[in-house]
This record gives C-alpha cells, structure tokens and sequence, in this order.
C-alpha cells in the first residue's frame, strides 16, 4: 500500500475535482440557459438522455466492475496487465454493437432523426468511453491525474463555449462541447496508458471470466440509468423540450450538490476492495462510519439552504425565462441526501464486498417505481411530477439498501449526531430566512450573504456542541496548517 496515496489525499485531490465540477456549470449554465433558452437546452439534455442509454449497454457495466477488478490485483503486474487487455476487449467488442443500435434508432426514430448531426456528436461519448479506461485510474488510485486532465479539458471547453454559442442556433455546438468537457480527456488516458500496463497482446486471453460479473453490474447500470434518465426522456416525449429545460435547470443544481455529497465516496471503492479482499475488516468499517458521518453532515445544510433560496439559485443560474424550475428543485432537493446514502452503501459497501446482486435489486426497485411514478404524474404535472418521482425513487433504493445492511450501518448510526445536525440547521435556517427578509440586494449578493451566513452559523454551532465529526476534521486541518 505504501505506493498508494492515503484516503485522505485521495479526497482532497477528489474534491478538487468536484470544485471544478461544480465551478464549471456555474460559469457556464447562466450564460448558456441566456442563449439558448429553455427549447435549446432542453434539446441537448433530451438527446443527452438517449445517448445515456446506449452508453449504458455499450459499457456493460465496466466502470465499476473494472475498478474492483483492478484493485485486487494492482500488486501483481503481469495479472494485471492481463486483466486491463480483457476488460479492454470485451468492452470495445460490446460498444461497437451499441453504436450500430445507435445509428439505427436514430435514422428510424422521428423525433430524433430530426437533429441527426447533433447525436452524431453526441455518439463520440461512447468512443471516448471505451477509450477512457477511467476505472484502471481509479483502481489504481491516481486520483492526482484525473483531477488534472480533467480540469484542463473544462477549461478548454469553456472557453471555447464563450467563443462559439452565440445564439440560440448553437445548440449543436453546445451539445459537442458538453461531450469535450466530459470525456474528451479520456483521449488522455489512452495515450497514458502505455506508462501504466503492457500493451502488447498477451496470448490465451479469457474474456468469458468477465461475462458473468459485468452483467451483474450492467444489470445495475441498466437500473441506475433508467430511474436516472427515464424522467427527462418521458417529459421530452410527453411534454416536449421546453419543460426538458425547465427540469434541467433543476437537476443541475441538485447534480453539483450530489457531487458534493459523493466526492468521499467516489474515492473509497478501491481502497474498501483492498481491504475487504485483505480481510482487514477494521479498517473497513472505520471507513464507512467517517463516510457515513461526511454524508449527513454536508448533506443536511446543503439541502435546507437550497431549498430556501431555490429562487433565487434558479434565477442566477438560468435567468427569469427558467422560474417554472423553481418547484421542481425544491422538490428534488432531498434526493442529495438519499442519492449520498445509496452511495455510500450501494457502491461503497454492497460492491466492494461482492454483494452487487443487491445493488441491482434496489435500483430495479427505485427504476420501477420510477417509471410508474412517471407515467402518472408528468401528464399532470410536468417537471414538478418528474421531481417527485424521483425523490421517492431516489428514497427507495436508499432504505431497500439500508434493510440489506442492517447489521452493519444501522448500529453506525448511533455514532451520527443527527440531534445536533438538526439543531444546527433548523437554527441557520431561521436565522437565514430572517436575514432574507431584511436584505434589499441583487439576486447574486443574495445568495452570497445567505450562504455564508446559514453555513457560519451552521459549523459554529456544530462546533459549539462539539459535534464529533465536525471536530476532527477542524482539529486535523488546523494541524496541517500549522
């Protein structure tokens, strides 16, 4: 392990990458929301959701499946090398059957033929995918260079944003930046790859050993990407690209926030595969309780302080065109606390520890329940039916996880202080409206005086009472300042 990172840095570096994340919609969303308007973004987030779903088939289940694969045998250079080759393979073989499907739904499908060069842009995200080999970084733990590479093609891409959508005719333009600014480094990787692991092709390759697992995990892919895509793609068809927009703008915002909430976790799965494959069981769960700690402690005031000032959020991130957003935020907000759960349990527990069944299981729950929940309510609704059925899909994979680890997570919550978590924030949030009602200022230093005043008096209080996670982490950064 000694070549290998801590957790800790592994975080940081992960949450840098998150910043920019959430630092590159914020720069871009306003402006682009402005040109485009509600029918130009909606399109690019419709054919987004199209493209998903052959992604999904195309990757069959590799992201995850190749990380933990990776990490069991990261020590052993020539398993190793065997395994990147085969996981490799099988993946291009199944993408380019998914590009194929691809091309046929969109020469014979109305509604998407019409914009025919927009998904053929698009469609280079599955190219990229396959090329990427994210899941050997992660396995390998180089969170270092992802962060990097990572923030040098959002900065290329935003600027070329500023650059070449100028009018509501662009959209296609916006539509080929968003796949640059998301995988176009994956061409990074692949020119990367050959300082990591042999390349040259190894004899007696077995791709069958790979079959069975992945489609453990396509099956969840499969879940995961419906109750994740099936409401933009079911208000497209329903109720056209306009109301796509206005959702949009929505799950943007909770999607910078879920990011937030999951950028510990997002590094933990290598290490808790380590772990759980070296049976060093104590450290796997001293793992899971700081992550479950991390989660209810930044989740809780993300989600209060949102939900409060979602106009105005909506208002400076997309503009006054954007305002029917505003209910379908607030009621998609929970779902950064319940998606933060499912997570932490879903692909930090269940996963490592070869319960992925489970996963599936959960995620075919909420993606049911989803699409019914859907179907009923976007006709009657909108966006704001598409929000609830969401947050109580998002809500049923969370407890449906929460049964399967009873044993281990429920006694974990004994070690969360949610009394002072709640305290903490039902005070801000008084405290916030009130300094709401008294503010006569723009819509921007609204939200920075608000912000800084519910979090302030947020942490201090939680400081106050001595919350015990809050605390360590304060006395660990004070010890590294000084």
């Amino acid at each position: 392990m000694n070549r290998y990172h801590s957790v800790r840095f592994n975080f940081l570096m992960n949450f840098i990458l998150t910043i920019s994340n959430f630092i590159f919609p914020l720069l871009t969303f306003p402006y682009v929301s402005r040109v485009l308007g509600a029918s130009g973004v909606g399109t690019v987030t419709f054919a987004t959701s199209i493209i998903s779903y052959f992604s999904m088939v195309g990757m069959l289940g590799i992201p995850t499946y190749g990380i933990r694969a990776c990490a069991k045998v990261r020590d052993n250079e020539e398993k190793l090398d065997k395994t990147v080759q085969e996981i490799m393979l099988l993946n291009a073989l199944v993408m380019l059957l998914a590009l194929v499907a691809l091309t046929i739904a969109v020469a014979t499908v109305p509604k998407l033929s019409q914009e025919k060069l927009l998904y053929l842009l698009m469609s280079s995200t599955l190219v990229f995918n396959v090329l990427g080999v994210d899941w050997l970084y992660k396995a390998l733990e180089r969170y270092s260079y992802i962060t990097v590479r990572s923030i040098v093609f959002k900065l290329l891409s935003l600027i070329l944003m500023f650059l070449l959508v100028k009018n509501s005719g662009n959209y296609v333009i916006y539509g080929g930046l968003t796949v640059f600014a998301a995988v176009g480094s994956n061409l990074l990787n692949f020119l990367n790859l050959r300082r990591i692991v042999h390349l040259k092709p190894m004899k007696n390759l077995d791709l069958k050993q790979h079959l069975k697992p992945t489609l453990s995990f396509f099956l969840l892919t499969v879940s995961s990407t419906i109750y994740l895509n099936v409401d933009t793609t079911i208000l497209g068809f329903v109720k056209g690209d306009t109301e796509v927009g206005y959702y949009s703008a929505a799950v943007k915002v909770k999607q910078i926030l879920v990011s937030i909430v999951t950028s510990l976790g997002a590094v933990l799965l290598p290490r808790l595969s380590f772990y759980f494959e070296k049976k060093r069981h104590e450290d796997f769960k001293y793992l899971v309780q700081k992550a479950l700690n991390f989660v209810f402690v930044v989740a809780v005031p993300l989600v209060v302080y949102f939900i409060i000032t979602s106009k105005e959020s909506i208002l400076f991130l997309s503009g006054d065109a954007f305002l029917p957003a505003v209910l379908p935020m607030q009621l998609i907000l929970p779902t950064v606390l319940f998606i933060g759960l499912s997570n932490l349990m879903g692909m930090q527990i269940l996963v490592p520890t070869n319960r992925e069944k489970l996963v599936v299981l959960s995620t075919v729950i909420g993606a049911v329940l989803d699409i019914l929940l859907n179907i009923f309510l976007i006709p009657l609704l909108g966006a704001s039916g598409a929000a609830i059925a969401s947050t109580a899909a998002e809500l049923s994979v969370a407890l449906v996880q929460l049964y399967f680890l009873r044993e281990l997570v429920l006694p974990m919550f004994k070690n969360i202080s949610l009394a002072k978590i709640a305290i903490s924030a039902g005070t801000a949030l008084l405290f916030t409206l009130i300094l709401k009602g008294l503010l006569s200022v723009g819509t921007f230093l609204m939200l920075v005086c608000t912000a800084f005043a519910f979090f302030a008096v947020y942490g201090v209080l939680l400081l106050l009472m001595k919350e015990a996670f809050t605390t360590e982490m304060v006395a660990s950064l004070l010890e590294k300042l000084t």
